[in-house]
């Protein structure tokens, strides 16, 4: 029987996963690729653990090096995390021109393009279709199931955290605080949540999920990222009252002068199918020319989700094995001398309809003050309207939707609205999404 050796580069929770999903499927995967697909080699931080778990067939490394460098491993699943170590044992499996297939998303976007350099040279492979979005196939998706089409919009949640939290808070009536302490006990949110309830954990995935829709290299810090800590329970009841839920989206858009990279809360009308998607799963809905709008749905985490993405990773690169240079898939989906040139917007430059709250004095003059400002700075006024404030005090919340306008212009809109001696607070400011 024809066999693929595994070498297991951490034996955390999704390498465990990953090994249980090759125990119960592996006849399945068999039936697949024509062969049996085993653990061989493996590193971890505590060996007595990972024998334990693996048992006595599985050769242990202490150091990750040794299991790329071991002639028993065939393929290098790299689950550690981390960078520099993760960094250091792609580039020797590169260099040994073995496989790599990877769930490792912070390196990718801050390497990937030297990465995938590297392999190019070498001939090579890099996969990570669980990089992004756990389970979800989106990389898969949007390499070779979208290739006929001309992408023009990607917008999802792919962060279960937040999305948990926002969920919490909205069902619940929660605060933040309140929220993600829960979504710590549940183990949605790590000790530290910074990466993930500011935004930057999805700026990552969406750099990575940019450079496959349009062809660009991986720009994780041209990604404009705002998190959700600064959201309050009056921001979710008001859009609530005005059909709409509140969702952290990560969106890239292609325009005529350049490409849209941004993460932050956003207001999206609740008759849409993403408003829908709860709790920690993630959604991420993809616009192109000929298909038009597709919408892919799951886990964004977990063990066996995200062992599910690294399993088929390791079955293409088994059915590439064979194949000849110019039957793989480019990294970036595109060839990699045709990337396009483009430029990433500046967030002052992107144009967006807006819903606006202010805490003001119930007072004669407040509305005309505030509508003056915003006219003077072109902003456009769809609907306007006064609602009972949440807060215990005397104001009241005056909630505005704009028609689209840049986001320079509401900027200083409302800076000067902040100055008002009617406003209690500084206003709050959502971006719209029709979707």
């Amino acid at each position: 029987m024809k066999r693929v050796r595994l070498g297991l580069l951490g034996v955390g929770t999704v390498g465990r996963g990953v090994v249980d999903v090759l125990n119960r499927n592996g006849d399945e995967i068999l039936r697949r690729t024509g062969y049996e697909v085993i653990v061989s080699a493996a590193s971890a931080r505590n060996l007595e653990n990972a024998s334990q778990f693996l048992g006595p067939a599985v050769k242990l490394h202490k150091d990750p090096l040794d299991v790329v460098k071991d002639e028993n491993v065939d393929i290098v699943i790299e689950l550690m995390g981390g960078i520099t170590t993760a960094r250091a044992v792609i580039e020797e499996a590169i260099s040994a021109k073995k496989p790599v297939v990877t769930a490792n998303k912070a390196l990718i976007a801050e390497y990937g393009n030297d990465l995938f350099s590297r392999a190019n040279a070498a001939g090579s492979i890099i996969a990570y279709e669980a990089a992004v979005a756990g389970g979800i196939p989106i990389i898969k998706s949007l390499r070779e199931g979208l290739t006929a089409n001309r992408i023009e919009s990607v917008a999802g949640i792919v962060n279960g955290t937040t999305n948990f939290i926002l969920s919490e808070m909205r069902d619940k009536g929660l605060s933040f605080e309140e929220a993600l302490a829960d979504a710590q006990r549940l183990g949605y949110a790590e000790a530290d949540p910074t990466s993930d309830v500011e935004g930057l954990d999805a700026g990552q995935k969406l750099a990575i999920i940019a450079s496959l829709a349009f062809g660009i290299r991986i720009q994780p810090e041209r990604v404009h990222c705002e998190g959700i800590t600064n959201l309050t329970e009056s921001d979710l009841r008001a859009a609530e009252d005005f059909g709409y839920q509140v969702k952290l989206l990560a969106i890239t858009k292609k325009r005529s002068n350049g490409f849209e990279l941004r993460v932050h809360p956003t207001l999206v009308p609740a008759k849409c199918v993403i408003a829908s998607v709860d709790g920690p799963m993630n959604a991420v809905l993809v616009n192109s020319d000929a298909l038009g709008q597709t919408l892919y749905y799951g886990a964004g985490a977990g063990a066996e989700p995200t062992a599910s993405a690294v399993i088929a990773d390791i079955v293409d690169v088994i059915r590439l094995s064979n194949a000849d240079k110019q039957a793989h898939v480019p990294h970036f989906a595109f060839q990699p001398d045709n990337l396009s040139d483009h430029p990433i917007l500046d967030m002052g430059e992107v144009e967006s309809s807006y819903y606006l709250r202010a805490l003001v004095r119930d007072e004669p003059g407040v509305l005309s003050d505030i509508s003056g400002i915003l006219a003077d700075y072109e902003v456009s006024i769809e609907a306007m309207r006064q609602r009972e404030s949440d807060a215990d005090t005397e104001g009241v919340d005056i909630v505005i939707f704009t028609h689209k306008t840049k986001e320079s212009s509401i900027n200083a809109a409302l800076a000067k609205i902040t100055e008002l001696d009617a406003i209690y607070e500084t206003p709050s400011r959502l971006r719209i999404e029709l979707l």
